[in-house]
């Protein structure tokens, strides 16, 4: 898979969200998304799922348009902001509600997945009794589980307990191995240096690429 991002930009009541931003991202690589609050790292990753439509730009995902109207990718999946779930639904119940849409996957990869971060004891709990770790952990799943080629991730690791979060790390370096796109937006140091392999700089909606490993 392969995103390009050309003169991108956002202006929301006349302030500049996005300036002009220009990216390719390629499978097999994990971006850093790194930025103060508000230096539109959380913008761009709306932008490229089509939450929201830039001022002025073009976004091409394998060669097409995603900006066209009508457009929709199957192969993106995200977790943007904080999760959302149904409050009065179990975690596993949650998940079965929205793997129903495309019928890709069993309860059994659900229950497998909830076990890799470790939530399988939890998977009958209400999601309203869910802590903040618990939430990040099952909204992290819904990314993950129906096996998608691009995965976004806004502050993934938030609220983690640190056996979870070495847990979760591991995983995402395996599926970048499986020739996934992943891009994580965070502030954390460790989630860069131990995850990512090309960073980007955010900065009051400008872009630039600071660091490229080759691991």
């Amino acid at each position: 898979m392969k995103i390009e991002i050309n003169n991108l930009s956002k202006t929301l009541d006349n302030n500049i969200i996005l300036d002009n931003i220009n990216m390719s991202l390629e499978s097999g690589n994990i971006y850093g998304f790194i930025g103060r609050n508000g230096s539109g790292k959380t913008m761009l990753l709306k932008v490229i799922c089509g939450f929201v439509k830039p001022t002025s730009g073009t976004i091409l995902i394998n060669d097409e348009n995603a900006l066209a109207n009508n457009y929709f990718n199957n192969e993106i999946r995200a977790l943007i902001e904080k999760p959302n779930f149904i409050n009065n639904l179990s975690g596993f119940d949650n998940l079965k509600l929205l793997a129903s849409i495309n019928n890709k996957i069993d309860d059994k990869t659900i229950l497998t997945w909830l076990d890799k971060v470790d939530l399988l004891e939890e998977k009958d709990k209400l999601y309203s009794k869910y802590s903040l770790g618990m939430k990040q952990k099952l909204g992290i799943v819904q990314a993950l589980m129906e096996d998608t080629k691009i995965i976004l991730l806004d502050e993934p690791l938030n609220g983690i307990d640190e056996n979870s979060v070495n847990i979760i790390r591991n995983i995402l370096l395996e599926e970048k191995n499986k020739d996934k796109l992943i891009i994580i937006a965070t502030h954390i140091k460790e989630d860069i240096e131990k995850l990512c392999n090309i960073i980007y700089h955010f900065d009051s909606g400008k872009v630039t690429i600071v660091d490229k490993k080759t691991n």
